[in-house]
């Protein structure tokens, strides 16, 4: 649900860009991001800001996360949560502590290797630059940048917009575009959200995602077969299978960034997701990876 003030705000934008025809459409499926943004090259002389790429800011007592094979997975982000907390206008994460990114080799992509640690605030105290490990998972690391948050409105995407509510004889996707861009406040220095619209063709993330973390099975690309094995897992109880979709979240997408020297297949999006329950209740032990690129 849309706060008061970001209703009033998607009305103004929406009428100024002569789009009342799809008003209540966009008032149901707007979300409640979080973008990231590059601030600038880490020098770290500040410890547990948020990050993206470089190394991680890390306690002594906290063991480097390794994937199956042994070796250390590449790390990818530290959030800051405190930082974060004034933009989280669906208050869905902890309002402390931070949240380590950690990837393994990036393929196959309906399931990557990953680990995703929370620490509490009171556990960062003796938090220090923790330097990557020469060899990690991607062969490779990443250069450091400071990060800024900034609260987003997040209108569906070319995979999950409904194209019958938003196109008619005078609006076509293109003028529908300029409308997300003034919604996203969308720059080229955006590099992360969460909480708004995964990159993909399908409009299926979702369904894969919750799949996965409900059940431990594949997706075979129908959403259809997805649904029914949900709710055969769910003793056949489908209100509650559709409302699972519906409360598995994109905890993080990173785009990929020629500066930071992430490039995931051809520039695609690495996708982190949660269930709405585990992260209400801050356990991030249980979390779904996976990549699209077109």
């Amino acid at each position: 649900m849309l706060s008061e003030n970001n209703k009033k705000k998607l009305e103004f934008i929406v009428r100024e860009h002569q789009f009342e025809h799809a008003m209540d459409y966009l008032k149901e499926s707007v979300r409640q991001g979080i973008r990231l943004s590059k601030k600038e090259m880490e020098n770290y002389k500040d410890i547990c800001p948020s990050r993206i790429g470089g190394d991680p800011d890390l306690p002594p007592n906290v063991e480097w996360p390794l994937d199956a094979n042994g070796t250390p997975m590449t790390f990818l982000a530290q959030l800051c949560l405190h930082e974060l907390a004034p933009h989280d206008e669906s208050s869905l994460l902890p309002a402390g502590g931070m949240l380590y990114l950690f990837v393994g080799v990036d393929e196959p992509s309906y399931h990557i290797e990953h680990k995703v640690l929370y620490l509490q605030e009171e556990k960062l105290q003796e938090a220090k630059r923790q330097p990557s490990p020469e060899v990690t998972a991607l062969e490779e690391k990443f250069v450091g940048y400071r990060v800024t948050a900034r609260a987003t409105m997040e209108p569906p995407n070319y995979g999950y917009v409904e194209y019958e509510q938003i196109e008619n004889d005078e609006h076509d996707y293109e003028q529908y575009e300029d409308l997300c861009f003034e919604l996203t406040e969308g720059n080229s220095s955006d590099l992360a959200v969460l909480f708004g619209y995964p990159a993909t063709q399908h409009g299926d993330c979702e369904y894969k995602a919750a799949l996965w973390l409900l059940t431990g099975e594949e997706y075979n690309y129908s959403m259809k077969t997805a649904i029914e094995r949900i709710t055969a897992h769910l003793n056949g109880d489908s209100d509650k299978a559709e409302q699972e979709v519906r409360d598995t979240l994109l905890l993080l997408a990173l785009d990929s960034d020629q500066e930071v020297g992430f490039c995931w297949w051809d520039a695609g999006e690495l996708q982190f997701y949660i269930r709405k329950e585990d992260l209400l209740a801050g356990n991030f032990a249980h979390t779904y990876c996976s990549l699209y690129s077109s």
